[in-house]
């Protein structure tokens, strides 16, 4: 989403928490603190308040906007600027497209790039998930590097990338940059990617999958 669409879509910070809202509650508020559903909105104020712990609370609770002064508008920009970035960004950069300081501009790129590797941020896959591996890094040569195993790929140097599928889903890809894929690694990329409590894994026979 470019910069036009993002004004024209989000031109006031009324517009943005109400497309926050629907992104997160679905038109249904729930306080972030108890979870429960019995709310009512607060007169003016672009609040909500739990009529079960007796808090009041915004969109914004246990997100990367929580307690910001600045306008979330410009939380919307930057995030633009930084996912649509096929280098990075610096904070100098990010400071002069949104017209605020180098600071500030770093904690907007801090608190968006960690937000990306938050499991909690991130999409699980479900259901019924696919796992396999392969070995990346070409045939041996011919006689091989010596004391190089003559194998086509566990227990050669080549880079083991682990796959998981959801059926009819996204799809989840990684390199293991140890270089030695073991049950450890499998059952961290498992929880690292995978909703275990919604989820059917199938795999091959390999005993490293048990």
């Amino acid at each position: 989403m470019d910069f036009a669409t993002i004004y024209k879509l989000f031109p006031t910070e009324g517009d943005c928490i109400a497309y926050l809202e629907q992104v997160r509650w679905h038109g249904k508020p729930t306080c972030p603190y108890c979870q429960s559903a019995r709310t009512s909105p607060v007169p003016d104020e672009n609040r909500h308040h739990c009529n079960n712990c007796n808090t009041t609370f915004s969109v914004t609770v246990a997100t990367i906007f929580h307690r910001t002064h600045l306008p979330l508008q410009k939380w919307f920009v930057a995030l633009a600027i930084v996912l649509n970035a096929k280098k990075g960004v610096s904070a100098l950069q990010l400071s002069r497209d949104l017209a605020v300081d180098k600071n500030t501009a770093w904690y907007l790129a801090m608190r968006i790039r960690k937000a990306m590797v938050d499991s909690a941020q991130r999409n699980l896959l479900e259901g019924v998930v696919e796992m396999d591996e392969t070995y990346i890094g070409g045939k041996p040569r011919k006689g091989g590097n010596k004391g190089e195993p003559r194998k086509p790929g566990r227990g050669t140097s080549k880079s083991p990338v682990v796959g998981l599928i959801e059926r009819g889903g996204d799809v989840k890809c990684e390199v293991v940059q140890s270089r030695k894929l073991s049950a450890r690694t499998l059952n961290a990329l498992v929880r690292k990617h995978v909703d275990t409590g919604k989820s059917v894994m199938i795999t091959d026979e390999w005993s490293g999958y048990m």
